[in-house]
């Protein structure tokens, strides 16, 4: 972990304050070179697939004939490079995968991937630390696209206490935290919702992006044991009921905290590393949680 011209110790806890928080250096993921490529063809079929649309309905979309669709996925046909982008487009595929459809085809990639201390992402990295301040005394957070911590508001840090101290080494992976038996679990008051929601939420990324690497992660968390009670908490949602929401409820020292959370990403984002932050902001769902937070802070 590093924070900017800081020596950080996460484990000791000396908080280091940028823009009112912490920030976390972004995991990176050693990617072997494959020796064989997919081909194109293969690549949009399983995109055209994933999102439910026949050959005639995505050529329709892409102004291009039925025809020409079937040659290209059978490699019969070589596309252009706006072509390719073209037919991602209308996949909704991700930005780190129409890049891997350039490559595919033989294109160079066009959408770059920087980091957050690339002078090119200043205002991005602005405004990330601008929410987390102004959110508090709420815990707020930012990650990437594979659930790991980037960024996160003085709020966050106490709601941490007694977990792991192997889980919050960088990086640290908050659907892990949270469901891991020595992380959040056993202070999470209604376990089995939460970790339905969470799950939920993970499996559909998972159908929406094709990202291996929260498949892997997937597979890891629905291993984990629950923790003793949690079976005794009622279903993710039941008949007849009246809520609006599923709270995240945590034990605290003398009391029950219970959250409700937002997600936001940026709009229009045209590099990798923008289009898979999210921010997550918690507020308190309740007179009890509120007073708790602005205490804390205070």
């Amino acid at each position: 972990m590093r924070s900017r011209g800081y020596a950080f110790n996460y484990v000791r806890g000396n908080w280091p304050l940028v823009v009112g928080g912490v920030w976390f250096d972004m995991a990176t993921v050693a990617r072997p070179d494959v020796a064989a490529r997919p081909a194109l063809g293969d690549l949009l079929r399983e995109w055209r697939k994933r999102r439910h649309q026949s050959q005639l309905a995505l050529a329709l979309q892409a102004g291009i004939s039925q025809r020409h669709l079937s040659f290209v996925e059978s490699g019969r046909a070589q596309p252009s490079r706006e072509m390719v982008l073209r037919l991602a487009e209308q996949l909704d595929v991700p930005l780190r995968e129409r890049n891997a459809l350039l490559i595919a085809a033989g294109f160079a990639p066009v959408f770059q991937e920087r980091s957050l201390d690339d002078p090119a992402l200043d205002a991005v990295h602005r405004a990330i630390g601008r929410v987390l301040e102004a959110h508090e005394p709420y815990p707020a957070l930012a990650i990437d696209g594979a659930w790991h911590l980037v960024a996160a508001n003085r709020a966050v840090m106490p709601m941490l206490a007694g977990v792991s101290p192997a889980l919050v080494t960088p990086p640290i992976n908050v659907l892990r935290l949270s469901l891991h038996p020595d992380g959040l679990a056993p202070r999470i008051a209604n376990f089995t919702q939460w970790r339905a929601y969470l799950l939920q939420r993970l499996q559909r990324e998972c159908e929406l992006t094709g990202d291996a690497r929260l498949s892997e992660l997937l597979d890891e968390l629905r291993a984990y044991p629950a923790p003793r009670g949690a079976a005794s908490t009622p279903p993710l949602h039941t008949q007849n009921d009246s809520r609006v929401f599923v709270p995240l409820q945590l034990h605290s020292s003398d009391s029950v905290l219970s959250f409700i959370s937002t997600t936001t990403v940026f709009g229009t984002p045209v590099d990798v590393t923008v289009a898979e932050i999210a921010l997550e902001c918690f507020f308190p769902a309740d007179a009890l949680t509120a007073e708790h937070l602005r205490r804390l802070i205070a």
